[in-house]
């Protein structure tokens, strides 16, 4: 039986930074260099639909003679396939994609958690992970014993993590329990201290999957500030997350991974803006807004289709918070083009809650004439929403008459998190509206 100081699929080709005897043999600035990695599950079928029990000698018997081609009631099922990407020195690269598409399954595979398939991985350098709660901490151990056992794994020496030990404990708010077995911690401890020992204990690596979600918003501000923090020191991150506000301000690359693969990467930018159009499922595409019978009014202008676009004019699936976003509907007029027509537009929440309401009367851009078909379209400079699933009504009217009006709306829209303040914060989840505004003090004059 042969011990491996490290799993094989992993090279650590460059020690420790600070390391004073280490000469490498190249200058190249890569701190992660992945080649044709992939990974694949095993899943088992039951050959007669029970979940209750495992299945007998006949039961793999008969699925041999049903399946022949197929390894006895097994399949495999790829999380990675061909993943190929180099991450440079100092970088902070966003992870994202749609839940299954093998984020998770990749930065366990870097962290060597997973042994992956097939594939290669070269790091230059120590990793620093915070993935799932849990990962890394040995529950029977207290708080203050996992500082020190985290630091032992990244090849630290008890001097190096006691000058950290007062930062980590500070930055994490759990003192009161740091002699306390963290089996006994919620899950909002765990990330604390998980999150506070992986920023602080000096590897040049930090990978940070979803679990920051776990904590309250005020420590994931922190977290995110951290993060920031960090990433100005030159240390290369892996950043893990459904927020696109997070991802957009942290982050000056992004990789999107799409069913296992790697569908594009690049500036962070274009990649969210590739998620957004191609990934996520649209609510409005298959909208048949035409043959609608929900509706009212004399028909002189109908509604016939609606979509969504960017600042650039593209078709999105999705919008995001802090974006402009186009609605767009399409009309045509049957009869002869009707004269002074107005259209107005609203947004509801789930609960059907109406949120706001525009005309085009309200900023003083009704039209004339209408053509006899054509796009209706209305820009908002900077969509106030938050994350969530909003209903989309509109209604025409032609003159002082209601030409049109479906009276379920005329779709549905996702709203991303986005960057709408410019600093990375997602702002108040429990609250529908965004709003920006000045603050300052001024002391009183004096009298």
């Amino acid at each position: 039986m042969r011990v491996l100081s490290r799993p094989p699929w992993v090279r650590c080709l460059k020690p420790p930074l600070e390391d004073p005897d280490f000469h490498p043999m190249s200058q190249s600035d890569i701190a992660i260099s992945i080649r044709g990695l992939s990974k694949a599950y095993v899943i088992s079928h039951r050959s007669n639909g029970s979940r209750s029990r495992r299945p007998t000698f006949r039961d793999v018997v008969m699925d041999r003679i049903r399946h022949p081609l197929r390894a006895a009631g097994r399949e495999a099922f790829w999380a990675l396939k061909d993943v190929s990407f180099d991450v440079k020195e100092g970088d902070v690269v966003g992870i994202i994609g749609r839940n299954g598409a093998g984020k998770s399954t990749l930065l366990k595979i870097l962290s060597r958690i997973t042994k992956p398939t097939s594939g290669e991985i070269d790091i230059y350098g120590r990793i620093g992970s915070l993935l799932e709660v849990g990962t890394g901490f040995n529950p029977e151990l207290t708080g203050r014993e996992n500082i020190y056992l985290n630091g032992a794994i990244l090849g630290m020496r008890r001097a190096e993590v006691r000058k950290q030990f007062d930062a980590i404990v500070a930055f994490s708010e759990i003192d009161k329990f740091l002699d306390t077995p963290v089996k006994r911690y919620s899950s909002g401890m765990y990330v604390r201290l998980a999150f506070a020992v992986a920023a602080h204990l000096r590897s040049e690596i930090l990978i940070v999957d979803e679990v920051l979600a776990v904590g309250d918003a005020e420590f994931q501000k922190k977290c995110l500030g951290k993060m920031g923090e960090v990433a100005g020191t030159g240390r290369t991150i892996l950043f893990v997350s459904h927020n696109m506000a997070a991802i957009e301000n942290l982050c000056g690359s992004a990789v999107l991974l799409h069913g296992g693969s790697v569908l594009t990467k690049g500036p962070c930018k274009a990649v969210i803006a590739t998620y957004l159009e191609h990934v996520l499922p649209s609510s409005i595409a298959s909208n048949a807004l035409a043959e609608r019978k929900d509706r009212s009014g004399n028909g002189a202008v109908r509604l016939v289709s609606f979509h969504i676009e960017d600042e650039n004019r593209v078709r999105v699936a999705a919008a995001r918070s802090g974006s402009t976003l186009a609605l767009v509907l399409g009309f045509n007029c049957p009869g002869n083009p009707p004269a002074n027509v107005d259209i107005g537009i609203s947004f509801s929440s789930r609960q059907d809650q109406m949120l706001f309401v525009l005309y085009a009367s309200y900023v003083k851009q009704t039209f004339r004439a209408a053509p006899g078909r054509g796009e209706f379209r209305c820009v908002i400079p900077k969509l106030p929403l938050t994350p969530g699933r909003y209903t989309v009504g509109a209604r025409v009217t032609a003159g002082n008459d209601e030409a049109d009006w479906p009276w379920n709306g005329v779709g549905m829209i996702d709203v991303e998190g986005g960057d709408f303040y410019g600093t990375g914060h997602r702002g108040f989840e429990g609250a529908p509206f965004l709003v920006s505004g000045e603050w300052s003090i001024e002391q009183p004059a004096a009298t």
